[in-house]
């Protein structure tokens, strides 16, 4: 048990809905060079007669971001990179998000706000948990796989952008593996005092661990997960 729950402590921060919390956009209407400090739009009144925020450019740099977290990962991707990949120049970037790390946040909470998932109730703790680890290995085996990848360092090293990434993602995951405790606990299948880690960390922890080992996320992989790792976690 200990070292699935080590394991797991590694990839807590990445977990697989990814959810973030925004960053605050930077002013809009003034030019910003790069590097300098920035206030936040929610801090200073929007000048009067200043051009409105062009929507489709703020998508076309948050896809980028969001590409090139897949593809090269959080560290090697910068500002610049963004840019170009984008189309537009850095002081645009800079006049909306104060840095990297709040561009990226809002990015991932953009790409996964239409797909927050709601656990069915199947009838039964294993139908339940088999349901919810189904949803997030196909998640995994998706691009979120390789977001999270790019990511399980990046958190480690910027500590701003790790407390972005638990602050929402924490929450909704707390909703989750209540829901379904809950009702475990209701059908009498679970005791009382039950705590929330085999769902919030070890299933995660132990799928992005395999995930990155190159290992299917099948769905053998997914019986395996719920009757030999998480239910036994659960009724220990």
């Amino acid at each position: 048990m200990t070292k699935i729950t080590d394991k797991s402590i590694r990839y807590r921060l990445v977990s697989f809905y990814l959810g973030v919390v925004a960053g605050s956009p930077a002013t809009k209407d003034r030019e910003v060079k790069p590097g300098e400090a920035v206030t936040a739009a929610s801090d200073v009144a929007s000048p009067r007669g200043g051009r409105p925020r062009d929507e489709a450019r703020d998508q076309a740099i948050l896809e980028a971001a969001v590409d090139l977290l897949a593809e090269v990962g959080y560290d090697a991707m910068s500002i610049e990179s963004i840019a170009n990949r984008a189309a537009v120049s850095k002081a645009t970037i800079y006049r909306r998000w104060p840095g990297k790390a709040q561009l990226v946040a809002e990015a991932l909470r953009r790409r996964h706000e239409p797909h927050v998932f709601i656990p069915p109730d199947t009838g039964s703790l294993r139908g339940d948990l088999l349901a919810t680890v189904k949803n997030m290995l196909d998640q995994i085996e998706g691009i979120d796989g390789a977001l999270i990848c790019g990511m399980a360092t990046a958190v480690r090293a910027d500590a701003q952008l790790g407390r972005m990434i638990l602050a929402d993602k924490k929450a909704h995951s707390q909703q989750i593996a209540g829901s379904i405790i809950s009702r475990a606990q209701f059908r009498g299948e679970l005791a009382d005092n039950v705590s929330f880690d085999p769902i919030l960390e070890v299933a995660p922890g132990v799928a992005l661990f395999r995930r990155m080992t190159g290992e299917p996320l099948d769905e053998e992989f997914a019986e395996h997960l719920v009757d030999s790792v998480v239910i036994p976690l659960l009724r220990s």
